[in-house]
C-alpha cells in the first residue's frame, strides 16, 4: 500500500467517454475527481441494487411468465456484476491499477434499462399491483441515479430515459385514454431531472474549480506561480518524510544583488516584471524533482538532493552566474541584477525548516559580506569557529 488517494481511469471507449464527460474546460485533476464519484455513495448503491432485485424477483414470482422470468434473471445478473466490478475498480484504485470504469459505466446503463422494461411489462401486464411496484420503484431509481450520477450527467440523462421511458410509450396498450397525459408528463418529468443533473454537476465542477484555486492561493506567490513559505513548508516536511539517508537534502537561499536599485529607477511594475523573469530562469536552471519557491521580495529557495558538497557548490555557482545574466524587462529596458547563495543541508544543519532557513541564511550573509554574488555553503555544526563567525558576521550585517 503506497497512502495515495485512489485513482480510478478515466473511460476510454468513445460512448462511455461521452456519457462521462462533464463539459469543456473541466481540468483532468476535475474529471478524476467525478469519476471517482461514480463509485462513491455505497449505500444508495447497494440499496439500489438490493431494491430492484427484490421487486422483480417478487413479481416474477407473482407472474412467472417468460417476460417477468427474463427480467428477474437479467437483473439479478446485472446487480451481480455491477457489485463486482465496482469492488475489483476499488481494489484497483487503492493499488494505483487501472480501473474497469468503461465496463462499469456501460453496466450502469443497461441496469437502467432493465428497470424500464420491467417497467413496461408490468403495466403492459394488465396487474395493477406489479404496475404500481414497479412505477413506484423506477420514480424512486431516478431520484439515486440524479443524485449519485451527476458527475457524469450526460450518463444519468440516459439513465432517466432509459428507466421512466419505457412507462410513456405502455400508456397507448392500456385502455386507459386518461393515462395518455403521460406523454406530456413524463417528457417534461424527464427533462426537469436531466437538467437537475447538469446543473448539480455544473455547481460541483464550479465548487471544485475554486477548491483548488484556493488551495492553489494558499500554497503559491500570486506573482510568479512558485511556491511560498507555505508550500516550502510542505514540500521540505514531504522531503524529509521520504528522507533515507542515502544523500543530503539541500536548502538553497538566494537573495537578489541589486533589486532595489531596479525597482526605484524603474518602477514597481518593473520590479515585478524582473521577479517573474527570476522565476522563469530559475525554474529552467534546476534539475528534474527540485522544488523552488519564493518567499518574499527578492528572496527564493531551492530544495535539492544533491550528492556532497562539490555538486552543491556547482549547482550555487551555476545559479550565480545565469541569475546575473541581463534581462530585458521590455524592448526599451535591459537591466542586471546579482544573486547571493547561502546553502544549508539536511540532516547536518537539521530536519526542520527553521533550523536549515536559519544555517542557510547565515551562510547568506556571508556571501554577502564577502563581496555578494557568490555562493557559500553553511559550515557543519561540528566546526564551532566557522558557525560562530557565520552569526558573527550575520549579526554585524543585521546591525
Amino acid at each position: 500500500m503506497t497512502g495515495e488517494t485512489p485513482r480510478f481511469s478515466l473511460p476510454r471507449w468513445r460512448l462511455t467517454r461521452w456519457l462521462a464527460d462533464p463539459g469543456p474546460d473541466v481540468s483532468l485533476e476535475i474529471r478524476f475527481a467525478l469519476v471517482a464519484g461514480l463509485f462513491g455513495t455505497m449505500p444508495i448503491f447497494i440499496a439500489g441494487l438490493f431494491n430492484t432485485v427484490a421487486v422483480s424477483l417478487l413479481i416474477a414470482l407473482r407472474i412467472p411468465t417468460w417476460p417477468f422470468i427474463l427480467w428477474c434473471v437479467f437483473d439479478i445478473l446485472c446487480c451481480s456484476a455491477r457489485l463486482a466490478v465496482l469492488l475489483i475498480a476499488r481494489r484497483r484504485a487503492a493499488r494505483q491499477e487501472p480501473t474497469p470504469t468503461d465496463l462499469y459505466i456501460l453496466l450502469g446503463v443497461a441496469w437502467a434499462a432493465g428497470i424500464g422494461f420491467g417497467a413496461f411489462i408490468s403495466l403492459t401486464s394488465g396487474d395493477w399491483v406489479a404496475a404500481t411496484l414497479v412505477c413506484l420503484t423506477a420514480t424512486a431509481m431516478v431520484g439515486g441515479t440524479c443524485f449519485r450520477n451527476f458527475g457524469a450527467p450526460r450518463m444519468a440523462g440516459v439513465m432517466i430515459v432509459l428507466t421512466l421511458g419505457p412507462c410513456t410509450f405502455a400508456t397507448p396498450f392500456l385502455g386507459e385514454p386518461i393515462l395518455l397525459i403521460g406523454f406530456l408528463q413524463l417528457p417534461f418529468f424527464i427533462y426537469s431531472m436531466s437538467r437537475a443533473a447538469f446543473g448539480l454537476n455544473a455547481m460541483l465542477v464550479a465548487t471544485m474549480q475554486a477548491e483548488r484555486e484556493h488551495a492553489f492561493q494558499a500554497k503559491h506567490d500570486l506573482l510568479t506561480g512558485l511556491a511560498n513559505r507555505v508550500g516550502l513548508s510542505q514540500a521540505l516536511n514531504a522531503s524529509l518524510t521520504r528522507y533515507d539517508g542515502s544523500r543530503p537534502l539541500a536548502l538553497v537561499y538566494l537573495d537578489l544583488d541589486g533589486f532595489k536599485a531596479v525597482n526605484d529607477t524603474h518602477g514597481h511594475k518593473a520590479g515585478d516584471r524582473l521577479l517573474q523573469l527570476v522565476s522563469d530562469r530559475l525554474r529552467r536552471l534546476v534539475r528534474a524533482g527540485d522544488f523552488v519557491a519564493r518567499i518574499g521580495g527578492d528572496e527564493f529557495i531551492v530544495l535539492s538532493e544533491q550528492v556532497g558538497g562539490g555538486p552543491l557548490k556547482r549547482l550555487g555557482d551555476r545559479l550565480v552566474r545565469e541569475i546575473s545574466q541581463p534581462y530585458h524587462l521590455d524592448d526599451q529596458t535591459r537591466v542586471t541584477v546579482g544573486a547571493s547563495i547561502g546553502i544549508a543541508r539536511a540532516p547536518d544543519h537539521g530536519l526542520d525548516l527553521e533550523s536549515l532557513m536559519s544555517a542557510a541564511d547565515a551562510a547568506l550573509y556571508q556571501a554577502k559580506s564577502d563581496g555578494k554574488s557568490r555562493c557559500v555553503i553553511a559550515p557543519l555544526p561540528r566546526d564551532p569557529a566557522a558557525h560562530a563567525a557565520l552569526q558573527a558576521t550575520k549579526l554585524a550585517a543585521a546591525s
